[in-house]
């Protein structure tokens, strides 16, 4: 199959779109015939080496971690979807012909291809920060970032199935769009914690770090507690008291998943997306390490 690899660590450059070895459905997985993948800012960290510890690459990289397309096999003591079904999910290695998913969703059908590759690492990385913070109608959520992926899923989320109200920061650019997706804006940055102290809410009750570029200080300043603030992006957060969240034990992805299927079909969950054919997928991974994207990069064959 065609699957986009690199050999070296580097910048967006090494990657190259070339042969790869098929892979098959295990035991609870799926496969599906990709009809998008989107670019995560993950995906650009795998890239450059940041998870490696300073250790060389051994073999070929395949980045992505989650697509959309349609079903062709299905592994041992998989239930409720067949050979044939549009789904989107969670894998590895997805940026390619052929994906292997360990979470998924059937895709509505108004949904469209690229829509439902960007919603699986948002939506479960968003439904599970807003469980760890509590976020219930009455909650009052600041979002530090909540114009990408991650936040403004997390905003829709919060405001459309949970009954919160949002604050949210981003650019000024992006100020429009965070009223469009019902939160209250405040440009990010500098300044940001005295400008969210300056609106007019009584008390904020829990912080999401969607972006890991705030002082988490500053974050912890406008919690009640320390613990109230959860950060996806800033792993260093948890010696101030805050709490990290990368999955692994947190994630419900099955549950998420299902639920976000449900807001896409209502439209209650917009995802907005820019996309990029695979063969410029260094362009998008640029795209994505510069920052400042409002919602998702899909890559499409």
């Amino acid at each position: 199959m065609w699957a986009l690899q690199f050999t070296e660590y580097g910048e967006p450059e090494v990657i190259t779109l070339g042969e790869a070895p098929e892979p098959h459905a295990g035991p609870g997985q799926i496969r599906i015939v990709v009809r998008a993948a989107s670019v995560n800012p993950a995906d650009g960290k795998f890239v450059s080496g940041m998870y490696a510890q300073g250790k060389p690459l051994e073999d070929t990289g395949y980045p992505g971690y989650d697509a959309a397309g349609v079903v062709d096999e299905v592994g041992e003591g998989v239930t409720g979807v067949a050979v044939g079904d549009d789904v989107f999910g969670r894998g590895n290695h997805t940026q390619a012909e052929y994906a292997v998913l360990d979470a998924w969703a059937h895709k509505p059908a108004s949904v469209d291809w690229a829509v439902a590759a960007a919603a699986g690492v948002v939506a479960e990385t968003a439904e599970r920060a807003l469980r760890l913070l509590g976020v219930t109608g009455g909650t009052t959520l600041f979002i530090d970032g909540g114009a990408g992926g991650v936040g403004s899923a997390a905003t829709q989320i919060a405001r459309a199935a949970r009954g919160a109200s949002v604050i949210a920061s981003a650019s000024e650019a992006n100020q429009d769009y965070l009223r469009e997706i019902d939160a209250i804006p405040v440009v990010y940055g500098e300044g940001m914690v005295d400008r969210v102290r300056a609106l007019d809410i009584d008390k904020i009750d829990a912080v999401l770090d969607a972006v890991g570029k705030t002082p988490i200080e500053d974050l912890i300043s406008l919690a009640p507690e320390p613990s109230q603030v959860v950060s996806i992006a800033n792993f260093a957060a948890a010696a101030a008291g805050a709490r990290v969240t990368g999955g692994n034990g947190d994630s419900q992805p099955m549950k998420a998943l299902a639920e976000a299927a449900e807001l896409l079909e209502q439209s209650k969950l917009v995802i907005k997306i820019q996309t990029f054919p695979f063969d410029r997928a260094a362009e998008a991974y640029q795209t994505s390490i510069d920052g400042h994207v409002r919602g998702k990069l899909v890559l499409v064959p």
